[in-house]
């Protein structure tokens, strides 16, 4: 009787991390420890990341630590395109800047997590100038007023936390 109760407890367990393992990769988390969050689902909502030298502030969805780096991973709602968008991509690389400024080591990679499909993006020296143009193209942009919303999509404007404040939206 014993055996058998001890039997009916190693298959329960072994059910339960079967299970866990299935949800875990339907979050698009990669294998390490939840070390950040910015889901309200898990609790009290973590500080934003924030870098002084750029001022460049942002909040990646997780932060999983991995092999002693900090990976940022990016949730979308919705399903993958063929490759991420180049926005998605400047985002997580935003994220890994801020990463590297804020723990002092570099992120070898960020992960865009689609509804369907994840995708894992190097954080290259090159993606990382690229990121770094565009930041200075936003100031510049910013600068000389001519930074104008994008309006490609109304229903993004009209989800969008500016809309109140903003004097193009739709």
């Amino acid at each position: 009787m014993l055996f058998l109760l001890a039997f009916i407890l190693i298959l329960v367990a072994l059910y339960l991390f079967w299970q866990a393992s299935r949800l875990r990769r339907t979050t698009g988390l990669p294998s390490g420890r939840v070390i950040y969050t910015d889901t309200r689902l898990w609790g009290k909502v973590e500080r934003p990341l924030f870098d002084p030298i750029s001022c460049l502030t942002g909040r990646p969805d997780y932060l999983v630590e991995q092999q002693g780096f900090s990976i940022p991973v990016e949730v979308k709602s919705t399903f993958a395109p063929s490759e991420p968008y180049p926005s998605h991509v400047y985002q997580l690389a935003a994220y890994c800047l801020l990463v590297e400024r804020t723990t002092g080591k570099r992120p070898p990679y960020g992960i865009l997590h689609y509804r369907n499909r994840s995708f894992a993006l190097d954080y290259t020296p090159e993606l990382e100038a690229n990121l770094q143009e565009a930041l200075q193209d936003i100031r510049l942009q910013d600068r000389l007023g001519a930074a104008d919303r994008s309006h490609v999509e109304p229903a993004r404007c009209a989800r969008c936390g500016y809309r109140t404040v903003c004097d193009q939206r739709l």
